[in-house]
């Protein structure tokens, strides 16, 4: 097994989740802060973050946004006493992989934690290489995005979303489905969060968003992505 880093300020919180995963042999680093979280998340053998919302020092918004920038395909787990839908999206939209409130079932974010793992190592094995559409080219390995010979910028969560189109090109995928396997839910109260994201990606990458022809919308089924649009 692999490393668990956990940063949570809350001594009593911080014992359990130490309990909980090193009872199934993953190691765990506790941070009292994000400080240092860059550091610790970049190690060899990290396989998911922990993450409280509310961190002294530096927030765990902005700590969430670090390590996606540093590595976006490691999986971070909110951990937060705050359940606002706005704060939930807001945190998607930065690249966390599922969001749990306080007070939490240890067994469940066990549970969460895992299926974020393996969602990443799936994501991982596909195979790296330089890909295109249009006048769009996309290096995978090195998560470039350039556009007529512009580098064109996404956020970790805009990557992940494009990266599942590329590897299931010419596929109906359900909105439902792009939330379980890109955003880590199994459900959630508005499926507006993927219209938002796919509209991002078409106003950055499609010829005329308003018409796309590589990022369909299949009416009543879902989203295609086309790469001979």
């Amino acid at each position: 097994m692999g490393i668990i880093v956990v940063i949570e300020d809350d001594t009593r919180i911080q014992k359990t989740l130490r309990r909980l995963f090193e009872g199934e042999n993953y190691k765990v680093e506790v941070l009292h802060d994000g400080v240092r979280s860059n550091e610790a998340t970049g190690a060899p053998g990290v396989e998911a973050v922990v993450l409280d919302l509310m961190l002294p020092k530096i927030s765990g918004r902005e700590v969430c946004r670090s390590i996606k920038e540093q590595k976006p395909n490691l999986p971070v787990v909110i951990l937060s006493a705050v359940s606002e839908v706005a704060d939930k999206v807001l945190l998607l939209e930065l690249g966390a992989d599922d969001y749990i409130t306080k007070p939490f079932s240890p067994r469940e974010l066990l549970a969460r934690v895992q299926a974020a793992i393996r969602r990443s190592n799936r994501m991982g094995v596909k195979p790296s290489a330089t890909r295109g559409f249009g006048d769009v080219t996309v290096d995978l390995e090195q998560m470039e995005v350039v556009r007529a010979g512009m580098p064109v910028s996404l956020t970790a969560q805009e990557f992940k979303l494009l990266r599942y189109f590329f590897e299931n090109p010419m596929r109906v995928i359900s909105r439902q489905q792009l939330l379980t396997e890109v955003w880590g839910y199994e459900s959630y109260p508005s499926t507006r969060t993927v219209d938002n994201q796919v509209l991002k990606l078409r106003q950055k990458l499609e010829p005329n968003p308003a018409e796309p022809r590589f990022l369909r919308t299949i009416h009543g089924a879902g989203y295609k992505f086309v790469p001979e649009g």
